[in-house]
């Protein structure tokens, strides 16, 4: 696997970027998360001014093998039907990307469909979607390898094409059985609380989707690293999503992550390189199940609780105008001095 060298933040200006912070007219603190996040985007950044630049959305799709052991209520051809509606523009996260005027870039990391070009999709397919993992391993390693450097390489064009903000969402049914799997194996924690109703499972067809995924977890026991993990249990969309965050924060890039799948890509991405996580702002909390647990997990704080569960990318999109905000305050709000407003009295 190739190696990301990610670096934690110089904290050599932290206290520079506080004091900018707390020269604004305004009382100490009162802007609470939001100064918070100027902080962090400053020191990802660097600079006491920071600025958002070139934000992208990238969608990484990608079929699941273990939708043939009746995990989801849709059929595998949801996934192909939704990348094309991705590239007509009439998804949900193209509609909210185009309020907040962000790219939107498709990627076919594995989907079970053989697409026509199209100017607005990437072909970084590995294969027909993966194997079923209640069956056999879901990616052969070079499989893994390659998803992870496609996804590396993607991110890594972004940012030498100017973006310093990258959103990573996903489509694929079937998907947060993988997700769920991999939050179980990577945070030891039981199958059941890390499993939920997905695209809209009844009682009987969550009870089934557990057993599904409790049985595969009985018979994986080839390894417990997080490569060895990742393809066994996971998605094509799910490994390029990690190696993207990987080679995001490798160059210094804001990463807004989204709901449980991008944050199951996350855990993987962290479980190798935990300085990532610097470089990580969590949108929101998804109402599928597992996925607050999962942030606690990671010692996240998420910025929004909308009760959203639609992935895609949408939760982090819908976030994104609190960094601008942040970024916003930093630059343009007057400072006691600049307003000649009288500070606190000591």
């Amino acid at each position: 696997m190739k190696r990301f060298d990610i670096q934690a933040p110089d904290m050599m200006l932290a206290a520079a970027i506080q004091a900018k912070i707390d020269q604004k007219t305004k009382p100490l603190g009162a802007l609470g998360r939001l100064e918070l996040l100027a902080l962090q985007v400053g020191l990802i950044q660097n600079s006491l001014s920071p600025r958002l630049i070139k934000p992208v959305v990238m969608v990484f799709a990608g079929d699941h093998g273990v939708v043939e052991s009746g995990v989801s209520p849709y059929p595998q051809a949801v996934t192909r039907q939704m990348v094309m509606n991705f590239l007509a523009g009439g998804a949900a996260v193209n509609v909210f990307a185009r309020q907040h005027g962000m790219r939107v870039r498709v990627i076919d990391a594995g989907v079970n469909h053989v697409f026509d070009p199209h100017p607005g999709l990437v072909d970084a397919k590995v294969a027909m979607g993966t194997r079923n993992f209640a069956l056999e391993a879901a990616m052969t390693p070079h499989q893994c390898e390659l998803a992870l450097a496609q996804g590396a390489k993607l991110a890594a064009g972004e940012a030498a094409a100017g973006s310093n903000v990258m959103i990573f969402g996903e489509m694929g049914i079937g998907n947060t059985s993988s997700a769920a799997a991999l939050m179980s194996v990577l945070c030891r924690l039981p199958v059941r609380v890390c499993v939920g109703r997905g695209t809209g499972l009844d009682d009987e067809g969550l009870q089934r989707k557990i057993s599904v995924i409790e049985d595969a977890l009985a018979c994986h026991q080839g390894g417990d690293s997080p490569l060895a993990v990742l393809a066994a249990l996971g998605g094509f969309e799910i490994a390029m999503m990690a190696g993207a965050m990987l080679a995001a924060a490798e160059r210094r890039t804001l990463i807004l992550v989204d709901g449980f799948i991008a944050t199951s890509a996350l855990l993987v991405a962290a479980r190798l390189e935990p300085e990532i996580l610097h470089y990580c702002v969590f949108s929101h909390c998804s109402d599928e199940a597992g996925h607050g647990l999962l942030l606690e997990q990671l010692g996240a704080e998420p910025l929004l609780r909308l009760g959203m569960r639609l992935g895609e990318g949408t939760g982090a999109v819908m976030a994104y105008p609190l960094l601008q905000a942040a970024v916003n305050f930093l630059e343009e709000m007057a400072s006691f001095e600049s307003a000649q407003v009288s500070g606190k009295v000591e």
